[in-house]
């Protein structure tokens, strides 16, 4: 309010002194301007009123709009001082709680410490006692043990001069010296040790027999273990797929001409259906399918299909696939670890690469084969390195069955032979079927590796159908003899297991019935590898204690 007294002060102050003005300069002028001039500067005077009256009512509310703010100020100023207040004191009531918590959890573990001090020193003290009554049993028991030895000396002399006095009169008795006895004696002693030395080689050789054929199975069973290899899943038809069954009618071509050309080009049967967008190609030589399907290929991919481009296009694919083959060939023998093959040899085992066996792709048996064949020379301390060649080469003469005569082992083993490797590789080649007599442990090991990449679960592919009929079979064979209680077809259809009654067959019989079981199955089943016939015959004697 002082600040408006003072700032009404001085416009009245500045209005006197413009009436002042004003009066001065209206005597000076002259009488007849009077009345307008006096209206005129009566006009100013409201002018100047208004204006500083508009003036002080602005003064007036920039002085109530800065207390207005003073106020939102101070009372702001209060409100966080109050807050500063409190959040200070909650901290200050969180501390002390803090303090106060981990001051009692202090002293609960010097508590605790405390307790499991006393109870060590508890412990320790039973304990000690437990040492001195202890100590004090045995120096008990060694006095007892002093007085024992003295007693055991004392009878081991008279037992000493009685042996002497037994002897003396068992001379007087016999009449013969004691040089005479212990010569006798030794005689005796030593027909007893032949006897029981006889004895201990028939069961050391038992026990090598069992312990062999368990070590054999052993090393088998690591090496199908440490083995990770794929399901077979070879086929005799292979599948074109179309850009859409257009292309079916250019396949055919004007009458069938293309069709006819390709078949006759190729050696492979086209099978047009009503498959949407695909045809089939079939043929039982693999490498021949192949060839096809790549000139197929082409020839859609091309768009142009007349005798003369299928003709050019299958030349062409004949050396892709020979290079293709050539190339598989070299990775089995990165894989298997073998670079010094002849030329001639990679490229007959690049044709492996789409032969199959029941189903198994030939090369990778032969990749497995390999690594079985090393595993197992490992483990029984031979040369791994010649194992793994002789497994790998071992079916190499599948690739030339139909063009040679005689049996893929024997072929094989020529081809081998021709090109440069030694008699033991060959000889693994040639015996693996037995149909050379085995000589040599390679060739054994080959046989194994063999057997055991064919015979694994998932090797060769056989229709379900048949697998279970076989099996039915096997088992109808081994029921329908006399005496047989159980009988149960194991190992995927390898073994038979024949469980007959003591009673009704007697151990000879036992040794036919298994032999006669064996023999039917060979006549009448057609299987791959081999297939075990065990017959167990369990006795049992059994009586009532009353």
């Amino acid at each position: 309010m002082t600040a408006m007294s003072v700032g009404l002060a001085l416009i009245g102050l500045l209005i006197a002194g413009l009436l002042a003005w004003i009066g001065l300069t209206l005597s000076r002028r002259k009488a007849v301007d009077t009345a307008a001039a006096h209206h005129e500067v009566e006009a100013a005077a409201e002018q100047v009123r208004r204006q500083a009256e508009e003036d002080a009512a602005v003064l007036r509310s920039r002085a109530e709009t800065a207390e207005r703010r003073a106020e939102d100020v101070r009372r702001t100023a209060e409100d966080r001082a109050s807050e500063v207040r409190r959040d200070a004191e909650q901290r200050a009531s969180d501390v002390r709680r803090e303090a106060e918590a981990e001051a009692q959890s202090i002293r609960d573990d010097l508590r605790e410490q405390r307790l499991e001090m006393e109870r060590r020193d508890h412990r320790l003290t039973e304990r000690e006692e437990r040492l001195d009554e202890q100590h004090r049993g045995i120096e008990e028991r060694q006095t007892e043990l002093t007085a024992q030895l003295a007693e055991l000396s004392r009878r081991g002399q008279e037992i000493k001069d009685l042996e002497d006095e037994r002897r003396r009169i068992l001379e007087g008795v016999a009449n013969l010296t004691a040089e005479q006895a212990k010569a006798e004696l030794v005689a005796a002693i030593e027909d007893e040790a032949k006897r029981h030395a006889h004895a201990t080689v028939r069961e050391i050789e038992r026990q090598a027999l069992d312990e062999g054929e368990t070590k054999a199975r052993k090393i088998i069973t690591g090496a199908v273990q440490r083995l990770a290899s794929e399901q077979t899943s070879e086929s005799v038809v292979s599948v074109v797929h179309l850009p859409s069954d257009d292309m079916k009618g250019r396949i055919i071509g004007r009458e069938g001409r293309n069709i006819r050309s390709f078949e006759q080009t190729t050696g492979v049967n086209l099978i047009i259906d009503d498959t949407p967008e695909a045809v089939l190609l079939s043929c039982f030589d693999p490498v021949r399918r192949e060839t096809a399907r790549l000139t197929l290929d082409s020839l859609v991919l091309d768009g142009r299909i007349h005798p003369s481009r299928i003709e050019e296009i299958y030349e062409r694919s004949k050396g892709e696939v020979a290079e293709l083959c050539e190339r598989a060939a070299e990775d089995a023998m990165a894989e298997v670890g073998i670079t010094d093959l002849h030329p001639e040899l990679v490229r007959t085992m690049g044709l492996l690469r789409y032969r199959t066996s029941y189903g198994q792709n030939v090369l990778k048996h032969l990749v497995e084969s390999a690594h079985i064949a090393g595993m197992m020379a490992a483990e029984l301390g031979l040369d791994p390195k010649l194992c793994k060649r002789g497994a790998f080469l071992h079916d190499i003469g599948k690739a030339l069955t139909h063009e040679s005569e005689g049996s893929h082992a024997i072929v094989g083993a020529e081809l081998a032979k021709k090109y440069g490797e030694n008699d033991d590789v060959v000889h693994c080649i040639e015996a693996h079927h037995n149909e050379v007599e085995v000589r040599t442990v390679e060739a054994v090991l080959t046989q194994a590796a063999d057997a055991v990449s064919g015979g694994r679960p998932g090797a060769r592919r056989e229709s379900l159908e048949a697998y279970v009929q076989r099996l039915e079979r096997l088992e109808e064979i081994a029921m329908h003899h006399d005496g047989v209680e159980k009988v149960f077809a194991m190992q995927a259809g390898r073994e038979i297991r024949v469980m007959v009654l003591p009673d009704a067959v007697d151990d000879i019989a036992a040794q036919v019935m298994a032999r006669d079981i064996a023999k039917q199955v060979e006549e009448e089943l057609t299987y791959p590898g081999q297939i075990r016939v065990t017959v167990v015959r369990e006795s049992r004697a059994t009586e009532v204690a009353k």
